[in-house]
């Protein structure tokens, strides 16, 4: 999926070490050379792009890449392998796969690129074989890697699926292994980052799994990348001070006698130009160099078996070229001491020396100064310290010298358990001029291993008794895991004062520590050595500056470990920016080998020191801070960055405040009492109203988003939590508003946890339509308990299309009302069977009654492996995600003999209602055993029952609905119950019943007797309107019937639910056709409540009414007649217009390879002919794009399409109308799909009308219908005569109207469908004019 550019330093930051390159505009590694194409045999697969298409870079195991600075050469898999081929010698292979090619296994659920499981990937599945296996993916032949290449790719393993993975690198006759690892590893997608080294002439990267009989052996590599690899092209000339190579290509004179070959053809480490240098390689020895105990001389090749060992040497790249290694434990290093050297003088005396630390955070390599010859023996100087894990690769560093006495250099080495220090080409200038006699090893200089002595009061003997890391302070001995927890354990706080907090006024500087590995490095300068922006603050501050290491560009530095932190832990931050056109300042937080990006601020140009701050909240392991710098010090106006008076906040986890308690929050001040979770990489934000994204509480203040790609996010779940809480009250109602829109968003869902255990309360799947719903949950608690509890909103998004939200979040006494909606998945929706027990919540997989349907009907499934889980708009089932979820659940009862004689009833009764302030429609599904279970009764109840509907269960597989008009103004609830007599009034099949307002609605049901017999309910829907008639919808209210669950066979897509009026992230109709305007309209009562926000409505004056029609027959516009739904004009009741609405499907989602959508129909009875009527709309931006549009019967005779239409371009609403017949019971299914190139364009639908029994009516054929041969010039002459005639009519009318005066509903709206100027207003309602467009 291609990235916004906004997004890219957002990926830099998440790389971790050896990220990405941004080389200045003049570097001459990243020219271009566009004038000219080389033979593919010279020029082929070496990461330069000669050609101007860099079509000479295609199908070299990357995608070729565009000249663009920093721009890597990479393949995502989305169109095909990009050269890479299977060269197994087993049926254990690798094959170009994607997630929906599978519903279960232990492979992959979505690909790393797209997220979602439309993306592809290299992927070997599991094979069980009773021999050891290995499947090799090796890429095409690749040309001269540069020594700064590095290889980065994703792969997916879980740990106990497969042996052994590895990936190795092929140059002449030897074979480099570049990783390699065992596991164990941790589920989803996991970075693999390596550096290559210089590899001169041709080779071949293999990829690599390796099973066993025990190991299933499944695998999958993804995105894979090549970063700064090419090597430099020749220049007619350098920049100034550039040194110009025998091949032509330029260098930059640090990296003369540097021991790498920049240029390639080794022109820079010329004998000539670098012979009085003094290089120590260790191939045969150490040189000039001496050594104490800890170090010894190793090479690769028969070395330790330690996972962390160099896999090769830096001076040959090989596994066969020899290094200076140590494990030395800390405080006992190992030192490497150089020859006494002559005082300076005015020259430096440089070394350059390449140091591998890996395998420990504690891994620490120091370089002293030690003078000599003075009267008083002085203490060596600390020059240079790198601490911490820098990767598997060989960094570059330097030092320049400047004595006037004569000195020595010393190399101290130390690491942690499972650590490795190593060294490697240390290279002596030629004013480095040895004297004629080595002095002896001077004593062991004070470092982390040995303090610097200090006075100490008598009381405090501890301080050489304490244990190796532990912190003396005091009578104390504070172990390591209290350090920097934010809680004081020293008396004086010394326990935290290097724990991120500073001013770099002092050396310590807040212990953050540089761990830069490129050209750029952090550090701590003062306003008077500053330039530029920088230097209007006063003291000292910590700055980007240039470093000498040679692999990634950006500079970073960290924190000690810290933690755990407390929910209101804060950052405050001061920094400066200058840098374009590109760069950026981040700060990122490092939690076990995971980064997470906290804050960043882009390229400026303005300048100056500013102030921010960065929740980081609560986090229950220790973590590190990061801040991330990449500026282009050689860019114009001084560019680069600071930062300065670093403070935590509030970051012990016993710190409460007032805002801790408030649960209830509109998120206008602040988050209250919530805070997101950081257990992924995927984040809750606290965010303004904006564009298409506005809150509920005012339409223009702040709310909580969960935006996947803002910043970009390959986290699959987000936690939003409130601190702990104590009960108020034995039972609580929370309330809140949510948003679920686009078409792969996932999941929210509500829980509660009280002692270590995590209670279900709430959840919705799939697209709920662009705008916000209101749902709430009683929180039950012990009577008398004060155990706190703490709740936690989790969204699990599906792929990167749709955002999620929460606003308005409220909780008081009591509890809740019934909910509008009840899916059975969470809970029973607070519904009582009675004191016998008899309705059961269950789900198939593992029911209590013996008999039940075999799948749900939000899910259709009988158990949660490999399901899309989800129901959708208005409760119906929506897009879900493939995972292991559990079964889905509704509620049975069992009418088998055995469990209720024949005649008794079972009672199943909901709560009370919130008494709707309009006429609303109860909806339920309900499924009846194959043989007679009896009868469903569906009842009012408000003192007494009064009935309302009776349905005979009916059986087979399906589902079917049942409705009931409810009009309330009361509480009032539901009962269900089924019994064996008949009722008095006994309807075959689903339909409605009006209500009387002041009813309460109760369901019932009693057993025909029958053995192995079962009634079950699912998916209860209150929603405003009059039920709709079987089969017809005018999607104002929701989907009414329809149900567009996600089906895995057709790739997992559904339709979803709009208006032309909400701001909506996805392209759809301007307007709705059921008014053919941005609006429909709602009475309103005088004091009523709107169900919608006010910003997103208009008043329309009571004087001016608007009729729409019932959603149970849609009286579209083609029929030419007044829209009148209601009695003749009220006095005082005013109208609400809201945005008229539709079911549409985005095509853009399918993406390469997509398959279709369904909106399926309920079921509907046999019938001999029936007309089906609807309005479609279809927009594609390029005649090449072409949406399909199809009409499908299904039945368990089979599937049948009987309509089918393709469009581009018709930027208009279309009537259609289809004859459908059938001898079964069959569903009518609108698939969606496309017929061309992916695209991003909706395909609309409204204004359904199923008329069961009567046959269509062709509209008569005007005199223009009527077709006739007509030649190719009169077709021409006559549309050109035609268009001159439109123009003077139009002429005329505008210089008529001109006379006349301007029109007096002129809208500035633009769409093909009648709007609001096409509305005449009479004394007591709206006509609506005929449809100017019809199905050609």
């Amino acid at each position: 999926m291609p990235l916004p550019s906004h997004l890219l330093p957002a990926l830099v930051l998440l790389l971790g070490p050896l990220a990405v390159t941004l080389p200045a505009a003049r570097s001459p590694g990243w020219a271009w050379v566009p004038s000219h194409c080389r033979s593919p045999g010279q020029a082929a697969c070496n990461f330069v792009c000669d050609c101007r298409d860099c079509s000479d870079e295609a199908q070299c195991g990357y995608r070729g890449a565009s000249p663009a600075l920093g721009t890597p050469f990479a393949c995502d898999f989305e169109q095909d392998s990009c050269g890479w081929r299977d060269i197994s010698t087993s049926g254990y292979s690798w094959l170009r796969d994607r997630a929906g090619a599978a519903l279960e296994g232990p492979g992959p659920h979505s690909d790393h690129t797209l997220g979602t499981d439309l993306g592809w990937y290299m992927a070997v599945g599991t094979h069980r074989g009773k021999e050891a296996s290995t499947a090799a993916l090796r890429s095409p032949t690749l040309r001269e890697a540069a020594p700064s290449c590095k290889l980065r790719l994703w792969y997916h393993a879980a740990s106990g699926d497969v042996a052994e993975l590895r990936l190795e690198v092929t140059h002449g006759s030897e074979t480099l292994i570049l990783w390699q690892s065992t596991g164990p590893w941790d589920p989803g997608w996991q970075e693999l980052a390596v550096t290559t080294g210089r590899i001169r002439g041709d080779f071949r990267v293999t990829f690599s799994a390796t099973r066993n009989a025990t190991h299933r052996g499944a695998v999958a590599l993804d995105d894979l990348a090549f970063w700064d690899c090419g090597l430099p092209t020749p220049q007619a000339s350098c920049p100034l001070g550039h040194h110009h190579c025998q091949n032509k290509v330029c260098v930059e004179p640090q990296q003369l006698c540097d021991g790498e070959d920049n240029c390639g053809d080794l022109s820079d480490e010329d004998p000539l130009t670098c012979g009085r240098h003094t290089a120590t390689d260790f191939e045969t020895g150490l040189g000039p160099w001496n050594r104490s105990e800890g170090w010894s001389r190793n090479h690769s090749a028969g070395g330790p078996e330690r996972p962390s060992w160099p896999r090769r040497d830096h001076s040959r790249n090989s596994a066969q070229g020899s290094f200076l290694v140590s494990v030395a434990e800390p405080g006992t290093p190992a030192i490497l001491s150089s020859p006494e050297f002559q005082a300076s003088g005015a020259s430096n005396c440089s070394l350059i020396f390449y140091h591998y630390l890996h395998g420990s955070e504690a891994g620490c390599l120091q370089l002293f100064l030690q003078t000599l010859g003075s009267s008083a023996p002085q203490a060596p100087v600390l020059l240079r310290r790198r601490r911490g894990e820098l990767g598997t690769a060989w960094v570059r560093d330097r030092v320049d010298i400047q004595s006037a006495h004569p000195f020595q250099i010393l190399l101290a080495g130390q690491t942690g358990p499972g650590g490795v220090v190593g060294l490697d080409d240390l290279i002596l200038s030629d004013h480095c001029r040895p004297v004629p006699e080595v002095s002896t090893l001077q004593p062991l200089p004070p470092g982390p291993w040995a303090p610097v002595p200090q006075p100490l009061p008598p009381s405090s003997r501890l301080q050489d008794s304490c244990k190796q890391g532990h912190f003396a302070c005091g009578d104390l001995c504070v172990p390591p895991e209290q350090l920097c927890d934010f809680e004081e354990q020293c008396a004086g706080g010394e326990d935290e004062q290097a724990c991120g907090t500073t001013d770099f006024e002092s050396l310590e500087a807040g212990g953050w520590e540089d761990a830069s590995v490129g050209r750029l490095q952090w550090r701590r300068l003062s306003a008077q050595e500053s330039q530029g922006s920088s230097a209007a603050a006063a003291g000292h501050f910590l700055s980007l500056q240039r470093a000498w290491g040679q692999l990634s560009t950006e500079a970073r530095v960290l924190t000690p470990l810290l933690g755990p932190s407390g929910p209101s832990c804060e950052l405050h931050l001061a920094y400066y920016l200058q840098s374009q056109p590109r760069g950026f300042l981040a700060l990122v937080v490092v939690d076990n080998g995971s980064r997470e990006l906290a804050w960043q601020a882009l390229s400026s140009s303005a300048g100056g020191w500013k102030v921010d701050k960065v929740l980081l909240g609560a986090r229950r392991r220790p973590f590190q801070l990061e801040f991330v710098g990449l500026v282009d010090l050689d860019g114009p106006d001084q560019q680069g960055a600071g930062v300065d008076n670093v403070t935590l906040r509030d970051c012990s986890p016993t710190v409460t405040t007032k805002r801790d308690r408030e649960v209830s929050c509109n998120f206008e001040r602040d988050t209250c009492s919530w805070y997101p979770g950081h257990l992924s990489d995927t984040h809750w934000r606290w965010v303004e109203s904006r564009g298409p994204d506005h809150d509920h509480t005012t339409g223009q203040g702040h709310f909580v988003l969960l935006d996947p790609t803002d910043p970009l996010a390959w986290g699959h779940s987000a936690h939003l939590l409130s601190r702990p809480q104590v009960p108020a009250a034995p039972t609580e109602c929370l309330s809140f508003w949510y948003y679920l829109h686009g078409p792969q968003i996932g999941t929210l869902r509500l829980a509660m946890r009280r002692e270590g255990e995590e209670t279900h309360l709430w959840s919705r799947s799939g697209t709920q339509g662009n705008r916000w719903h209101e749902a709430w949950a009683t929180l039950s608690h012990q009577p008398g308990s004060r155990a706190q509890y703490q709740l936690l909103f989790e969204g699990l998004r599906d792929g990167y299309h749709g955002t999620m939200a929460l606003d308005d979040v409220a909780v008081r006494p009591g509890p809740c009302w019934a909910p509008h909606h009840c899916s059975f998945e969470d809970s029973d929706c607070g519904f009582s069977s009675g004191g016998r027990g008899l309705w059961r919540r269950q789900a198939n997989a593992s029911g209590h009654t013996a008999w039940g349907p075999p799948t749900d009907h939000t899910t259709e499934t009988a158990q949660g492996m490999g399901a899309w889980q989800g129901q959708g708009l208005g409760g119906w089932p929506g897009a879900g995600r493939l995972m292991l979820a559990p079964p889905g659940h509704y509620m049975v009862v069992d009418t088998s003999p055995d469990a209720l004689p024949r005649g008794q009833t079972a009672s199943l009764t909901s709560k009370e209602y919130r008494p709707p302030a309009q006429p609303a429609c109860l909806t339920f599904w309900y499924h009846g055993s194959l043989h007679n279970p009896g009868t469903l009764r569906v009842h009012l109840e408000k003192g007494r029952k009064h009935q309302v509907l009776s349905l005979s269960a009916h059986g087979g597989l399906a589902w079917r609905l049942g409705s009931v008009d409810v009009q309330a103004e009361q509480a009032w609830r539901v009962s269900a119950r089924w019994g064996a007599p008949p009722p008095p009034r006994e309807l075959p099949g689903p339909t409605a019943a009006a209500l009387p307002c002041t009813h309460q609605v109760v369901f019932e049901a009693v057993a025909a007797g029958v053995a192995h017999s079962y009634v079950a309910l699912d998916d209860l829907l209150l929603q405003d309107g009059p039920c709709p008639r079987p089969g017809s919808c005018d999607f104002e209210s929701g989907l009414c019937g329809w149900s567009h669950l996600a089906w895995p066979s057709l790739g997992g897509y559904s339709w979803d639910w709009g208006g032309g009026a909400t701001p909506s992230r996805y392209p759809q109709p301007p307007v709705d056709h059921t008014l053919g305007t941005k609006a429909g309209t709602c009475p309103l009562e005088p004091g009523g409540e709107a169900t919608q926000r006010p910003h997103t409505a208009t008043w329309l004056p009571a004087a001016h009414r608007v009729h729409a029609p019932s959603r149970g027959g849609p009286a579209h516009p083609a029929s030419a007649r007044a829209l009148r739904a209601g009695s003749a004009h009220q006095p005082g009741i005013n109208l609400l217009l809201f945005p008229g609405h539709f079911a549409f499907f985005e095509t853009g989602v399918l993406g390469p390879g997509g398959r279709a959508a369904w909106l399926r129909s309920e079921p509907l009875p046999a019938t001999p002919a029936s007309c089906l009527r609807f309005w479609y709309h279809m927009g594609f931006p390029e005649h090449f794009y072409k949406g399909e549009l199809r009409v499908l019967l299904r039945s368990t005779q089979g599937q049948l399409a009987v309509w089918g239409t393709g469009g581009h371009r018709r930027h208009q609403w279309l009537e259609a109308q289809v004859e459908v017949a059938s001898t079964k019971e069959f569903q009518v299914v609108f698939e969606a799909t496309l017929g061309g190139q992916p695209a991003l364009g909706p395909i609309a639908l409204d204004d359904v009308e199923y008329l069961a029994g009567q046959r269509c009516q062709q509209p008569a054929p005007s005199p223009g219908d009527t077709a006739a041969p007509v030649s190719v010039p009169t077709a021409v002459g006559s549309a050109l005569l035609l268009l001159m005639l439109l123009v003077l009519l139009g002429l005329g009318g505008r210089r008529w109207l001109q006379k006349r005066g301007s029109c007096p509903f002129q809208s500035n709206t633009e769409a093909t469908a009648p709007g609001f100027d096409n509305i005449l207003f009479n004394a007591d309602g709206v006509t609506l004019p005929a449809s100017v467009t019809s199905d050609p």
